[in-house]
């Protein structure tokens, strides 16, 4: 089994952006963790960061046919992007939407995902544990 770790924009500048909100681990940080909770469940795992929204429609298309399920951590493109909503749906994998922070308490725009409706759940308010518990839900629905 094999997992694509997507996440979009700003989400270079963890550990510098906002620790108040999202604590002091980089993103090399998190893609550690992540790499390590994979080796634990005994799969295997892609990570990808693009500020670019071209970029993130083109690593989802890719991924079809080479990819069992994608977290998703769409960032500010999570509440804009038709064209990410619109590749999900094509490739047609089981993708969980993540958020580090809970988007529902926070501004008003940020409360509505675009992706949402074409993923299998979201995840959002527990930092780094929001990727993991994607992982376990994706996992958990590849051996039903």
């Amino acid at each position: 089994m094999k997992i694509l770790v997507i996440n979009g924009p700003n989400m270079n500048m963890l550990g510098v952006r906002e620790p108040e909100k999202y604590g002091s681990m980089t993103l090399r940080d998190l893609e550690k963790e992540l790499y390590a909770y994979s080796f634990e469940l005994g799969i295997d795992i892609e990570t990808f960061q693009s500020n670019h929204e071209g970029e993130i429609v083109e690593k989802i298309q890719q991924a079809y046919k080479d990819v069992s399920g994608i977290v998703l951590n769409a960032a500010a493109y999570t509440h804009t992007s038709v064209a990410i909503r619109d590749a999900i749906s094509s490739v047609n994998i089981p993708t969980v939407e993540v958020h580090m922070t809970n988007i529902h308490s926070r501004e008003d725009f940020r409360q509505k995902s675009l992706i949402a409706g074409v993923c299998q759940g979201q995840i959002s308010g527990f930092g780094a544990e929001s990727y993991k518990l994607a992982i376990k839900a994706l996992c958990t629905m590849q051996n039903k």
